[in-house]
Order: structure tokens, then C-alpha cells, then sequence
């Protein structure tokens, strides 16, 4: 119930008349855009026995200044608020009407914020062509301030009604998870909707088949193991997804690798589908972390790149140490090191024409045989150097 209250110099205002016994606030529970005006009445009925000029205003707790106030009538008091902030908290803002010995006559939250902008970087990843999950970013700065709903919506492109995506519970925001009844082999049209009390805004629809966003589970079985007794290499072996099994497709692998020591990663991008590695030019007697990825790529002949899997859980080898390092002697100064280079070369060379008859390269398995004669030399001479 409403009466027209005349304020001074004849400004008419609305008054909100609450029943007996009870006072209220108008406008109830407005929602406002940062920047704007408010002026709020809160009236009492007389038989309260209350005079407006004994009420004041809080907002969140905090006395407003009576020069806010504006006397309408005895028993209606107005408050106008210039240049709102937005919400302190989504929930809304607590303003609230307060007889002069400090009991609450009335309530009202005002959400104070901006309406959602257009959400932006939507992208969609299945796990092994069961699922579907999708994430995307608030567009703007994101902070609207008051409560903001966002609604993932797909349907089939040339048929299917839409539906909404109804998983949010995935411990981050701006995500959704769709867990079953997806259809391969044709494309589905996905779009976010951000809304709230100010307003509505649509992302931009994107159009994409299960087959052409697949990931999968991390490569299982990752061992780690050494190259005989070559103190810089190690050998990686794991296996292909179990999940993706009866797939065709063709997997490419990454590994990355790290000093035990370190938290610094080498990459290795040239794997290609094998489902072993070897890894050269490592540090002698050292420990090794190492990690594999898969991209499980061309999934029933579908073009896209695919998507890399979380990486393994790491696997752990060191390799042997070096015979000159224990025989005693010290580390080569620079120039030492390329006249070492040098020789080391010249050694190779002459090893290759006396062992490689017909080769036309040299493979890393005959560089492996030079590595493990060259080791044996140096044990043979360090052994010969002790006796005498």
C-alpha cells in the first residue's frame, strides 16, 4: 500500500504504507547500476506511536549521515544516496531503517553493480570421447558485483533441441561438465549465457565434433632405465592409452625431463607415436626426473591437432658415473676440454672406418658400440696407470 508524501518545496514522494505493527522500505530490494542514485522512504504506521525525526539509516552496519535524511511526514523518513559503489558483497548491500533507541524497522539489499558482458574464450575438451567439458572467461574485467549466472547451452547443429549443461561442481569456476549422451561423427553448436539483475549477454556460439577435441588419460607404465653403462643416456619406455584402445588413431608423445635437483624442464617434441625415447648428452652419475604426454591425434580420421594430456606421474633413474670422474682426475679446463673433443673425434673417425665397412651413416646404435669401446679404453688405461 502506497500514500503520496509531500516533502519540501513541494517535492512529492511515494511513500510504502506497511500494515499495522509493521514498517517497510521502498523500493524493496533494487537492483541498481554502479554510479546511479537512490532515495529510499521507510515508513511506520502511527500506531507504532514513532516519530520519523527519531529514525536514522544504516548501510552494512554504518550510521548514513542525517544529511541524507529528509523528513516526509511523522511517520515517513527518506534517505538519498548519491553515486553508489558497487556491492560489497553479492548478496547485496543491507540498508536498513532504525528507531531512534537503535531496533531495526525495516530491511531492504540493494545490488548495486553492471550487467555481465559477452563471455569470451570458450573451449571444449573430451576425455576420451566420453565426455564433454568446457570452460570459458567473464567478459570485461569479469566483476559485475552483484550475483551472475553463466549457463552453458549446446545442441546439435542441423537437429536436436538445446539443452543446458547442469554440472558446475567441478572445484573451478566458469566451468561445466557434460558426462554422457554426446553423438560423434556430427557437430554440436555451444554457447554461454551470463545474466543477472541488470542485464543478459550471449559468448559467441562455437561449433565443434567430440572427435576433433579428444584428450586423454596421461601415458601409464613410464619407466626409466640406463643405456648399459653410457653415464649420459637414459632409455624412457611407457605405454599407450589403455582408454583410447579401440580407437584408430595415431598417437604423438612429448617428454620432459628435469635434474633431480632442478625445477627447470627440457622438452623433447620430436617423439613422434613411438613409445620409447632415448635420452643423450645428460650429466654422468646424476638423477633424472622424467614425465611423458600424449596427443592423441587423427581419432577416426579427424584432422584437428588434438589435445596433450596431463603429464605422467614422474619416473625417476640416474645415470652412471663417470670412469674418469672416479679414477681421481680433475675436470678439464676449457682448453683441455676441445683438445679432448678434439681427440675424442679423431678417435671416432678412425673407429668408424675400421668397423663400419659398407655403412653408409652413423646410426646412434653404432655411436652407442664407440661409447662403450671408448669407456672400456679408459678403463683399461686407468687400470694400467694404477699398476704402475
Amino acid at each position: 500500500m502506497q500514500q503520496v508524501c509531500i516533502g519540501d518545496y513541494g517535492i512529492v514522494h511515494i511513500c510504502y504504507v506497511s500494515p499495522p505493527a509493521v514498517a517497510g522500505i521502498f523500493p524493496q530490494d533494487p537492483a541498481l547500476r554502479m554510479g546511479s542514485s537512490l532515495t529510499a522512504t521507510c515508513t511506520v504506521s502511527p500506531e507504532r506511536g514513532l516519530h520519523a525525526n527519531t529514525m536514522y539509516w544504516t548501510m552494512n552496519g554504518k550510521r548514513l549521515p542525517s544529511s541524507t535524511y529528509d523528513l516526509l511526514s511523522p511517520n515517513c523518513l527518506s534517505v538519498t544516496l548519491h553515486h553508489l559503489n558497487g556491492s560489497q558483497q553479492q548478496s547485496g548491500d543491507n540498508l536498513v531503517c532504525h528507531s531512534g533507541d537503535g531496533h531495526v524497522l525495516a530491511g531492504s539489499c540493494l545490488y548495486v553493480g553492471m550487467p555481465p558482458e559477452k563471455p569470451v574464450n570458450l573451449t571444449c575438451w573430451s576425455r576420451n570421447t566420453k565426455d564433454l567439458s568446457c570452460k570459458w572467461t567473464p567478459g570485461g574485467r569479469g566483476e559485475t558485483f552483484i550475483k551472475t549466472k553463466y549457463t552453458l547451452k549446446y545442441k546439435l547443429r542441423w537437429y536436436g533441441r538445446e539443452r543446458e549443461c547442469e554440472d558446475y561442481s567441478t572445484g573451478q569456476r566458469y566451468t561445466c561438465y557434460i558426462p554422457r549422451d554426446l553423438a560423434l561423427f556430427t557437430p554440436y553448436e555451444i554457447w554461454v549465457e551470463a545474466s543477472n539483475q541488470l542485464g543478459t549477454a550471449t559468448s559467441d556460439v562455437i561449433t565443434l565434433d567430440i572427435l576433433d577435441v579428444v584428450t586423454t588419460d596421461p601415458p601409464d607404465n613410464v619407466h626409466v632405465s640406463r643405456v648399459g653403462e653410457l653415464e649420459d643416456q637414459l632409455t624412457v619406455h611407457w605405454g599407450s592409452p589403455p582408454a583410447l584402445k579401440d580407437f584408430l588413431f595415431q598417437a604423438k608423445y612429448q617428454i620432459r625431463y628435469r635434474l633431480e635437483d632442478s625445477t627447470e624442464w627440457k622438452v623433447v617434441d620430436d617423439v613422434g607415436n613411438q613409445t620409447s625415447c632415448r635420452l643423450a648428452g645428460l650429466r654422468a652419475g646424476t638423477v633424472y626426473f622424467v614425465q611423458v604426454r600424449c596427443n592423441p591425434v587423427g581419432i577416426y580420421g579427424s584432422r584437428k591437432a588434438g589435445i596433450w594430456s596431463d603429464w605422467s606421474h614422474p619416473s625417476a633413474a640416474s645415470t652412471p658415473h663417470s670412469e674418469r670422474l672416479q679414477s681421481g682426475s680433475c675436470e678439464p679446463k676449457p682448453g683441455e676440454q676441445n683438445s679432448t673433443l678434439r681427440r675424442e673425434l679423431k678417435q671416432f673417425f678412425g673407429w668408424v672406418r675400421k668397423h663400419a665397412y659398407g655403412c653408409s651413416g652413423m646410426s646412434i646404435k653404432l655411436y652407442d658400440q664407440w661409447r662403450v669401446w671408448l669407456q672400456k679404453s679408459h678403463k683399461t688405461r686407468n687400470q694400467v696407470d694404477k699398476t704402475d
